[in-house]
Parts: C-alpha cells; structure tokens; sequence
C-alpha cells in the first residue's frame, strides 16, 4: 500500500482576498472585513483583515470600533460581510479541487481537505510539484491564493498548513511526522483548549512531543477513554480519518482520473470497472445491501455533473453496480458532446443486512492504549 498523501488547502484571509479580487484597486490598502450589528455605525467585530491591516495589529473577532482606531491616518477600506459572494467564489474553488482530489472533504468555505494519493503515487516528492500545481491552477482561474499543508494524514496536513502563511507550502513526510509534532505547544493538537492545556502543564506536558511519551492509561484516568485515547495518538501522529464528502458516511464513492480526456464509453468503462472494484470491496466489508448509482463526470471545462438511478429493490452484488453505471454513461454521452477528464462511481441509500456486523469508523487503530 502507497503512503497516504493528505492535502488541506486554508485560503488566505479569504473574506478580504475576495474583496480584493472584486475591488483590485485596494490591495496594497488595509481592507477589513465586518460583521455589523446594525445598533451603532460602528458596533460589531472584525470576521477577517488582509495583512496589511494586520500589521497594524488588526484581528478577527475584535471589535470594528477599534479595528477603525488602529488604522486611523491609514486609507483603510471597510467591507460588509457578503456570504453569498464568498460563497459562490468558494465553489468556484473547491470544482477546481475535484478535478484534483480521489476525494474531497470542505470543512468550511474556506478551508478543505484532499485525498491525492492515487494521483500522486504515494511520493511526497512529487506532492510538492502537485500543490504548486493547484495553486497556480487556481490563482490563474479564480485569483485567490491559498497556503497548503501536505502529510501521511488530515491531522498533519493541517498542523503543517498553519505552520506557514500565507500562500505557504509545508509537507511532512510520514517518517518526520513525529519529530514535526513533538516541539510544538500541545495546544497546536485539536481538542486542547485552554483548560486541557493548563491541567496538561501541570502534568508536565508542555510540548506534544511530551505527551506523546506520557503514559496513555494515565491519559485514560484523567480525561476520560475517548480524549485520552485520541491525545496520545494525535501526539504520536496517528489518524486514519478518512478525507471524505460531509455526509458521504452514507456513500460509497471512488472517482479517478483518465489516462486521456476522451468521450469514448469503452475507454471510460475501463476506468469504471476499475473503480467498481474499490466500491464494491466497501460494500462487503460493511455488510449492507445499497438502492442507489450514482456516476459523477468532470468535464475537460471542468464542468461537473452527476446522474444517479434508484433501484426497485435492494442490491448487494457487483453486475449491478457495473449495468447500471454502464446505462447512465451511455445516457449521459449521448446527452454532452464534451470530453471528459475524471468520472466517478458511487452507490448509497444503504440498508443493513447483518445487523452483527459493525464497521467502526474512528480516528484511530484501535480503541485503547
């Protein structure tokens, strides 16, 4: 098996960078991004400022009366929040993502998670020339840069992306893994906050290479099984939390990249099949029988689009799978003369067989020290 490759790509100061793309004429100025509460003309906080304005010690969540005294004498610009501008430039992105992504997990409009092992053969090498390409990808479609952690797994993609902003590029290798965790603050691990940290502190764990040597029953007795099992994996480096689709717990889903753009159905069958294969191993390995296909196309215009068909009874077998992905492509050619670059298969609407059978999704190996 190829070493996990895991990308998180964190837009920079995303609220501001997109007023600068509406408005270019303001980005050498300090811009400001604000929540109003509409009581006063001043009254609400601060969502998001560009650097420029933070180095005038502007912050998010500070209040804009003295986000404005900060920047008094400067030609500062404020902005309105506009979520549905932000919005529509983040799903302009994440389109882009997909055509880069085996899967791709957005956690927030500006922040996701992807899965590029397979398009990256598992070699950290080549991720770096990977990640500058969907950067400059994406600054050549969009206009807005973003900084990107690249590790073995999510929890380390995302230290690794905070590590260096913005328009930054970080990647840890699975063998520095430990050693890229253990000097920094153990409240760089998610799920420490202020009171964990403190009572950590006085453990004797200052750093999270401390609590990755700390005794994880210890761990157990003081912050309960759940939070003691996951602060010792998380400092020894340890997640194997899958990168998928909000919501895609009730999928199966593999997607895949042609050798050739091509609008040729027995080209495109082989790359199916091939991705049938992966979906219907998860299948068995759940014990479920599922009543929807889905295939999802992207085009060579990075267009994307999807067809599902719902079955009449519940299903459990690969030919299934395999006719009616068939059937929906055949449909979906003779509808779009457009080539197509990446194609996906996916089935869901799942329901149990085997009640006995469990599959256990969890951040980590197993479930104690």
């Amino acid at each position: 098996m190829p070493n996990r490759v895991v990308m998180l790509a964190d837009f920079d100061y995303f609220f501001a960078q997109c007023e600068e793309l509406r408005h270019p004429e303001i980005k050498d100025k300090p811009v400001v991004v604000g929540v109003y509460s509409g009581r006063t003309e001043e009254s609400g906080a601060v969502s998001t400022s560009n650097y420029v304005a933070r180095k005038f010690g502007v912050k998010s969540g500070m209040p804009l009366f003295l986000a404005k005294r900060k920047l008094e004498g400067t030609d500062a610009i404020f902005f309105r929040v506009d979520h549905q501008y932000y919005d529509q430039v983040s799903n302009r992105i994440m389109q882009i993502f997909r055509t880069y992504a085996s899967s791709l997990e957005q956690i927030s409009v500006d922040e996701a998670y992807l899965d590029v092992t397979e398009q990256v053969e598992g070699s950290f090498e080549k991720a770096r020339g990977y990640a500058q390409k969907i950067k400059a990808d994406v600054r050549a479609q969009v206009g807005i840069s973003f900084s990107v952690g690249v590790g073995p797994n999510k929890l380390i993609a995302k230290i690794a992306c905070d590590s260096q902003k913005p328009d930054g590029l970080t990647i840890v290798k699975p063998e520095e893994a430990k050693a890229f965790l253990a000097p920094l603050p153990v409240d760089r691990l998610l799920g420490v906050g202020k009171k964990t940290s403190v009572r950590m502190e006085q453990m004797g764990i200052k750093t999270i290479g401390d609590l990755a040597k700390f005794d994880c029953q210890r761990l157990v007795a003081v912050f309960g099984k759940a939070l003691g099992v996951y602060f010792h994996y998380a400092a020894n480096a340890v997640d194997n939390s899958p990168v998928q689709e909000q919501g895609e717990a009730e999928s199966i889903s593999r997607i895949g990249t042609l050798k050739q753009d091509t609008h040729d159905l027995e080209f495109i069958l082989q790359k199916t099949d091939e991705l049938t294969e992966g979906v219907y191993r998860d299948l068995v390995q759940r014990g479920v029988s599922f009543k929807q296909v889905s295939i999802y196309v992207v085009n060579v215009d990075l267009s994307s689009k999807s067809r599902s068909v719902t079955l009449e009874q519940p299903a459990k077998d690969k030919e299934t799978i395999s006719r009616n992905v068939k059937a929906l492509l055949e449909k979906f050619l003779s509808e779009s003369p457009l080539e197509i670059r990446r194609v996906g298969v996916k089935i869901s609407g799942f329901s149990k067989e085997e009640p006995n059978q469990k599959l256990l999704t969890s951040f980590f190996q197993s479930g104690h020290c």
